[in-house]
C-alpha cells in the first residue's frame, strides 16, 4: 500500500524508508536532550529537539540518517538540533557508512535561537563538505508540508544528491519572507500556484537543482535513494566555476519579470503552461531534450 511521504512524521519516514527493524537511533526522545533556550523564552520543547538522528541500512547498505520533524516549530534549526546533526556528519567521518541520508523538512533557522542557530547551519554545511570530500555521498529527501528554505536549503544544495517529490519546496528564502522584505508586487506568499511554480519540485527538477524527481509515495523515495547510494559529485573548483557559468547565462537570458513559465519556455520545452498539471512521471518525459545539467 502506497504512503504519501508529505503526511508521515519523521519517525514513520525512517520506519518505512529503510530497512525494517534497522534504524538506531542516537540521543532518542529518552535521552531528553533538548533546546535550553526554548524554555527560557516560554515555549515548548521538544525531547528529541526535533530531529532523529542514527544508523539504519538502506537495501542491505549502512547507512547514517537525520529526520527532521516539520510538526515541531517548522522542523527550525536550534542549538540542539544543529549540533545533533553536526554529531551525525563528524561520526560519519569515523565509522564511513555507504552514505549519509538526510530527510530534510525546515523553514530554516528558529527565530528564538537565532544566533545558535545560524551558527549550527554554518557548522552543518562544512560537515556536509567534509563527508562529501573524505568519499561518502550525502542524500537529501525533501517532500515534507513545510519543505526546505533558509538556511537548510542551501545545506541540500550542498549535497550529492536531492531527491524530491512534486509537492516537495526547495529555496534559500520563504515565500512569506520574500513578500515581508519585498512587497507583495515582488512576491504574492498567497499565491500557491506561484508558490509551487517558483520553489516546487518541478521547477526545480527541470532546472537541474533537483537529480530526481518523485511522485508522494514513500516507496518512489526509498527507490529513488537507493540509486543514489553510489552516485556522488567531485568537489572541484571546475565544476563550481561551470555551475556559476550556466546560471549567469541563465540570467541574462530571462526576460525581465519571467517567472517559471517563461524559464521551462527558455530551456526549450513545449507547452511548458501544462506542467502544472502533470505528475512526476509525465513531467520526465519533458527534460529529454532540454539542456538542464549545471
Amino acid at each position: 500500500m502506497n504512503a504519501s511521504y508529505a503526511e508521515c512524521s519523521a519517525r514513520q519516514r525512517i520506519e518505512r524508508l529503510f530497512d525494517a527493524g534497522s534504524f538506531h537511533e542516537w540521543l532518542s526522545p529518552a535521552a531528553r536532550v533538548r533546546s535550553p533556550h526554548l524554555a527560557q523564552l516560554g515555549v515548548p520543547c521538544a525531547f528529541d529537539d526535533g530531529i532523529a538522528v542514527g544508523r539504519a541500512k538502506l537495501d542491505g547498505h549502512p547507512v547514517f540518517v537525520a529526520a527532521q520533524e516539520g510538526e515541531f516549530m517548522g522542523g527550525g534549526v536550534g542549538e540542539v538540533h544543529g549540533a545533533k546533526l553536526v554529531g551525525l556528519l563528524q561520526r560519519a567521518l569515523r565509522d564511513r557508512p555507504d552514505a549519509l541520508v538526510l530527510l530534510a523538512e525546515s523553514g530554516g533557522v528558529r527565530l528564538h535561537e537565532a544566533n545558535a542557530g545560524l551558527i549550527g547551519v554554518s557548522e552543518v554545511m562544512r560537515a556536509v563538505l567534509d563527508v562529501r570530500a573524505a568519499g561518502i555521498p550525502v542524500i537529501v529527501l525533501i517532500g515534507g508540508a513545510n519543505g526546505c528554505f533558509g538556511g537548510m536549503g542551501i545545506v541540500a544544495c550542498c549535497a550529492d544528491t536531492v531527491v524530491m517529490s512534486d509537492i516537495g519546496r526547495l529555496a534559500m528564502s520563504g515565500p512569506e519572507v520574500i513578500e515581508a522584505s519585498h512587497g507583495v508586487d515582488e512576491f504574492d506568499s498567497r499565491d500557491r500556484a506561484l508558490v509551487w511554480r517558483t520553489t516546487g519540485g518541478k521547477h526545480r527538477w527541470l532546472s537541474g537543482d533537483c537529480d530526481a524527481l518523485v511522485g508522494d509515495d514513500v516507496e518512489a523515495f526509498r527507490t529513488a535513494t537507493i540509486a543514489s547510494l553510489s552516485l556522488s559529485r567531485p568537489l572541484t573548483v571546475e565544476a563550481l566555476e561551470a555551475e556559476h557559468a550556466l546560471l549567469s547565462e541563465r540570467l541574462h537570458a530571462a526576460p525581465l519579470g519571467a517567472d517559471a513559465v517563461a524559464f521551462w519556455r527558455q530551456l526549450g520545452i513545449a507547452q511548458p503552461e501544462q506542467i502544472p498539471d502533470l505528475d512526476a512521471e509525465d513531467l520526465r518525459e519533458l527534460r529529454v531534450d532540454a539542456d538542464v545539467s549545471p
